[in-house]
């Protein structure tokens, strides 16, 4: 049980996100692979030895953990629990001013808001209309926490995603709130479950960096077995005439 004694714990949780370059790294992890320490430093734009630094408080802070192979150090985030922290925190931040973008960038930004992964599950606009759908349909409900129903289950089972609950602390069913569209997409043990099972049917690919693109045939498919419309599946084109993204 938490208590009024835990905080100075919390205030050391936060201290870790107090710093712009740890905040990069940690946003930056979120596509769920194991960076190399000269990778992240080039992302944050600081120096190795700068980065290296913040690294090792985030490695200490039990953020990041890290990996040695040869000359070369990874990094990973410690976990979903970690990643749905970061998350959740970039949804409550306040929305960043829009500077003026290329066509390039501003594509890029298209595609990351419309859909991409969070760690290991589906997030953006997709992620957001996928659970929109699910309750729609009446495959989850609310009522008493968020929950499976038995058609649910069975349309899971359809699709060939497993539904015993996980092994570990792990939650199957969780929401998580989304940082570009403000409201929540679906994470746990399910929503990792769907990302992956989705790959594997051919129905999403991946993108630029962490953004997913839905193929053609999930289209159909997410058209057919969960009502969603083509247009919320593919990314919306951006007019960058004017010099703003």
């Amino acid at each position: 049980m938490t208590t009024a004694a835990d905080g100075p714990r919390l205030a050391d949780l936060a201290t870790l996100f107090a710093d712009a370059t740890r905040a990069t790294f940690c946003l930056a992890l979120l596509d769920g692979r194991a960076w190399t320490a000269g990778e992240l430093a080039r992302a944050a734009g600081v120096a190795p030895s700068t980065a290296s630094d913040h690294l090792n408080r985030l490695v200490r802070g039990g953020l990041l953990v890290e990996q040695r192979q040869g000359r070369h150090r990874y990094l990973r985030l410690a976990g979903p629990a970690v990643a749905q922290l970061v998350e959740d925190l970039a949804g409550h931040a306040p929305p960043a001013p829009r500077p003026t973008r290329s066509l390039r960038a501003a594509t890029t930004d298209a595609a990351l808001a419309h859909a991409r992964t969070c760690y290991d599950h589906l997030a953006g606009r997709l992620g957001v209309r996928l659970r929109d759908a699910l309750f729609a349909r009446g495959l989850l409900d609310a009522t008493h926490g968020l929950a499976l129903t038995p058609g649910g289950r069975a349309w899971l089972t359809d699709v060939g995603v497993p539904v015993d609950p996980p092994a570990g602390r792990r939650p199957l069913l969780r929401d998580c709130l989304d940082w570009t569209e403000r409201r929540p997409h679906l994470a746990g043990a399910l929503g990792a479950a769907l990302c992956r099972r989705f790959a594997e049917l051919g129905w999403t690919a991946p993108g630029a960096g962490r953004s997913v693109r839905v193929t053609p045939a999930g289209v159909a498919a997410l058209a057919d077995t969960l009502g969603l419309h083509p247009a919320d599946l593919t990314p919306p084109v951006r007019d960058t005439g004017g010099g703003r993204a």
